[in-house]
């Protein structure tokens, strides 16, 4: 069977809790062994990237494989090879691709004509990678996900949509807040709703982080929205992560951003930068994460249920609901 991570629903819900358990391992015991000894990872990167590339480059190492990095500018990927040629000839070469593109449509494609694991790691529709690590920071703090009041604050982007992924598998309640024209997509939430998620959404940021143990927002404007800039932050102000708006929240809130931040836009300084903050905690367990990711991806993971059973509550059959993609 072959893994391929392109959202959060394609993982089978034991397996995201063991993703979090063996990352905290990984992460705790400073493990580096060679579970991708004489593997090699194809990094294909569409998008500029800091945090997704150097995770993965750095995490690959440590697990004693070899990665190779492509953009379009130095491949045929920018001369419009057809991505089901792109997917069978790499597939042939490596044993995993993880692709950080623009349409979600391009990483299904390449799943679905590649041969070998395809992780997404960063589309405009989803960010699993991402939020998988948060959620590994979320679990440091509260291993008791049950109780976890998780906010987000802004663009119903592909952050939104993978904590609204997140909320279906982890037990965490989650509340979201953004400015009307900026909702997440309808088929995204309605799914997750119809798969028991808990889910509350406000056009009040107030009310979305009342009583919120973590208070989570990304920039105004992602990559690709540049000329939306100006438009945007009239929008956008309002939902702003300051102190006025962590007044609301749980005395011991943390706030969490995937960064790259924009001080002074979407969240403060003195918030960015003060003691609530927890987001180099989040940057740091994108390495962590992503090697819990590999080794999933190429080699399977074993479940300890029971374990697994303490994060997430009794392990279910979840209702049948299609995907979306």
């Amino acid at each position: 069977m072959i893994r391929h991570l392109l959202k959060i629903n394609d993982v089978p819900r034991s397996e995201l809790g063991q993703l979090v358990l063996r990352a905290k391992e990984l992460k705790d015991n400073k493990i580096r062994n060679k579970s991708l000894e004489g593997k090699t990872v194809i990094l294909i990167f569409e998008k500029a990237s800091t945090r997704t590339r150097v995770s993965f480059d750095v995490a690959i190492e440590q697990l004693g494989g070899h990665s190779i990095f492509m953009t379009p500018a130095e491949s045929q990927l920018g001369r419009s090879e057809p991505l089901e040629d792109t997917a069978r000839v790499l597939s042939r070469y490596a044993d995993a691709l993880v692709v950080r593109t623009f349409e979600q449509q391009k990483v299904r494609t390449l799943s679905e004509y590649s041969t070998v694991p395809v992780i997404n790691a960063l589309t405009d529709r989803y960010h699993p990678c991402q939020v998988l690590s948060d959620m590994l920071t979320i679990y440091e703090r509260t291993p008791d996900l049950e109780n976890v009041h998780v906010a987000w604050v802004g663009d119903g982007n592909n952050m939104a949509h993978s904590w609204i992924n997140a909320a279906i598998y982890f037990p965490i309640y989650l509340t979201l807040s953004f400015p009307e024209g900026y909702e997440p997509n309808s088929d995204v939430l309605a799914r997750a709703l119809a798969m028991g998620a808990k889910i509350n959404m406000s056009y009040d940021p107030i009310e979305a982080v009342e009583g919120a143990n973590y208070v989570n927002t990304d920039v105004f404007a992602s990559m690709g929205q540049e000329e939306e800039q100006e438009e945007r932050m009239k929008a956008f102000l309002p939902y702003q992560v300051n102190e006025e708006l962590l007044a609301h929240a749980a005395p011991d809130c943390k706030v969490m951003h995937c960064l790259p931040a924009h001080r002074e836009e979407e969240v403060t300084a003195d918030v960015l930068d003060g003691p609530r903050s927890i987001i180099f905690d989040q940057a740091e367990n994108r390495l962590h994460m992503q090697k819990a990711i590999l080794e999933w991806a190429v080699n399977g993971i074993e479940v300890d249920l029971e374990a697994v059973e303490k994060i997430l509550g009794p392990v279910q059959v979840l209702p049948n609901v299609h995907a979306i993609e």
